[in-house]
């Protein structure tokens, strides 16, 4: 078989001679070569093809053929090898699956579809779409990832469910995010917003009808096993998962709990509507400013229907449910929440300046059982729950004046039941007229460390302070003896220096 290059030569050889023999000369073949090709050319037909030769599955070409048309170019190949096989086929499996490469190449040729590009404008679509989120102390996440289309501005919010009151709420706080509401809402064929197909048109749950309704919005949904008609969400999905979720590609650690998911998710979509886009070439968050000029207004309330009934937050920061107390953050006092059971838990959703969202979720407890979780009251500041000494009395603060070690004894002295504890910080006032105020507090600090309250023991402390501060211990000598003196004495009465007392 001669190459494109020589079948060429063969030619530009004949056309110079015009004669086959000398062409066949010249390019170094037979006569015969030359005249095949050159009445090849003559026909109209590529000289440079290789002609098809006859094989054994020539015969079944037409079987395959029907096989890929009624399976929609499904079948696989070993099946096809099956049944060809059943017929007569005495080849290999490998020259079935080039048969069947090659057939359900031209199928798809055949029935290729053609997208006609979307090109959105504002103020007309908003997308949402759901993403697996990360487990959280073995509990799994969900990841709400919406889409203005035209801004391509977007909005990522970790939730615990995927139920109606979800929604409503994610879509709340996504158009307060956005500033306004678009025309549509495209979104998938999932229970909450389809109930059924009928004639391959998709029945709207009346639910979320009401919740379009509240907001001036339309809600569609994309056609089934299509999702180029959603792309843009598909993609907020696809880089959400990407870089929040922790995996070895982002090396991000696991999460502690929720509330480090919700700030993760919101810096997030901060440094993604700040970025140059890279279809718009500009930041999202411009485009954003632009688009709301074309966005109808929001209404005041959130939708609140399927949040569930209506609870007023007690001074302690507890609702009550079917007489049972449930916690909930404690800067929602006196505020109305919406509480509502799903399964085996309720969910607290309160309305804030960004929209409805999850304020608490709690286990469902029993009448006598209050659920009550620690992270929704502030911290105290003292965790055994001793209050910090305040004073009550002109005694009692100049005690405390002489600084955190005189506290530190009220409050040990106090837990041990300390006899004649008034007149004992009577003392130490005095004292701390002698001694200096810091020496005192000192003292009373190592007493309180030590636990020594008796009677003399803060003398004895502030005894062996001052002891201590000698460079050089005392040694026996021919002119020092080491029997105790009266020198001890010689100090009483006398102000040490710095003090004026």
């Amino acid at each position: 078989m001669k190459t494109k290059e020589e079948i060429m030569e063969i030619l530009e050889a004949f056309d110079l001679t015009g004669s086959y023999r000398a062409a066949a000369e010249l390019a170094g073949c037979d006569h015969h070569t030359v005249q095949r090709y050159v009445e090849l050319r003559g026909k109209g037909n590529d000289p440079t093809r290789r002609q098809q030769r006859p094989k054994m599955i020539d015969d079944y070409l037409p079987k395959i053929e029907e096989l890929i048309e009624r399976s929609g170019g499904r079948i696989g190949a070993d099946r096809v090898h099956e049944k060809i096989t059943a017929m007569g086929f005495t080849g290999t499996d490998r020259t079935t699956r080039r048969a069947v490469a090659a057939a359900k190449a031209s199928y798809r040729a055949g029935h290729r579809r053609v997208f006609r590009p979307w090109i959105p404008e504002p103020g007309l679509w908003v997308q949402w779409d759901w993403g697996d989120g990360p487990k959280i102390a073995g509990r799994k996440t969900w990841l709400w990832c919406a889409w203005l289309a035209w801004s391509r501005f977007r909005v990522v919010i970790p939730v615990l469910d995927k139920t109606l009151p979800t929604i409503a709420g994610c879509l709340d706080a996504t158009l307060r995010r956005i500033g306004g509401v678009p025309t549509y809402a495209l979104t998938d064929n999932e229970r909450t917003v389809t109930s059924d197909h009928i004639a391959r048109i998709a029945v709207r749950n009346p639910q979320i009808v009401e919740v379009g309704h509240h907001y001036g919005l339309t809600i569609r949904t994309c056609v089934p096993a299509d999702p180029q008609s959603k792309g843009g969400s598909e993609a907020t999905v696809r880089i959400a998962k990407r870089d929040l979720v922790p995996k070895d590609v982002n090396l991000r650690p696991a999460y502690r709990d929720f509330a480090e998911l919700e700030a993760a998710c919101t810096v997030f979509t901060a440094e993604m509507n700040n970025k140059v886009h890279r279809v718009i070439k500009r930041r999202p968050v411009e485009a954003l400013a632009e688009e709301k000029q074309r966005l109808h207004p929001l209404p005041a309330e959130p939708f609140t229907a399927a949040l569930g009934t209506t609870r007023k937050v007690a001074a302690d920061a507890t609702v009550s449910v079917e007489s049972v107390r449930y916690s909930v953050p404690h800067q929602l006092v006196g505020e109305t929440v919406w509480a509502r059971f799903h399964g085996d838990e309720l969910v607290v959703t309160a309305v804030t300046e960004d929209g409805a969202g999850e304020a608490a979720r709690h286990r469902r407890s029993t009448p006598g059982n209050p659920s009550i979780k620690d992270e929704h009251y502030p911290p105290r500041g003292d965790k055994d729950g001793d209050r910090t000494p305040k004073a009550t009395s002109a005694e009692e603060a100049a005690f405390l004046t002489l600084g955190p070690g005189a506290a530190s004894w009220l409050v040990e002295a106090a837990a041990a039941g300390a006899r004649r504890m008034r007149p004992k910080m009577a003392e130490a006032v005095a004292l701390a007229k002698l001694h200096g105020v810091a020496e005192v507090d000192r003292a009373l600090g190592t007493a309180a460390i030590a636990g020594r309250f008796a009677e003399n023991d803060l003398i004895s402390i502030l005894d062996h302070h001052f002891g201590r501060t000698v460079a050089e211990p005392t040694r026996a000598s021919e002119d020092h003896s080491l029997q105790p003196g009266t020198s001890a004495w010689s100090r009483f009465g006398i102000a040490p220096e710095g003090d004026e007392h």
